[in-house]
């Protein structure tokens, strides 16, 4: 039985939510130098990824600040070039985007 799109906008959430509790406290040279809790953060950003791809079209409008294509192309970026992976991008996206994704599931959670 296929997933209900709720199911895959708590994956979301709860995703975001393990970042942030992963790196809180964290600098951006500490999740440099601790290669689990980045292998953690990377695993999550990419489960974020792969669920709002899961998210239907007439879902996505509802949600009109949230930028579901970069999301799911950061997932592939982050799962096909993981090499290429520039930490400075993902340290914006765990001190920026995520606390601006959380708010924004949160306005309109069903």
């Amino acid at each position: 039985m296929p997933r209900d799109f709720e199911v895959y906008l708590e994956d979301i959430r709860h995703a975001a939510a393990k970042i942030q509790r992963y790196t809180a406290g964290m600098t951006r040279n500490g999740l440099a130098e601790d290669s689990k809790t980045l292998d953690a953060v990377i695993r999550n950003l990419e489960i974020i990824g792969e669920a709002a791809k899961m998210i239907p079209e007439s879902i996505r409008v509802e949600y009109p600040n949230i930028e579901w294509k970069k999301i799911a192309g950061l997932r592939d970026i982050l799962a096909h070039h993981y090499f290429e992976v520039d930490l400075d991008i993902v340290w914006d996206i765990v001190q920026n985007k995520l606390p601006e994704l959380e708010r924004d599931l949160g306005k309109n959670a069903k």
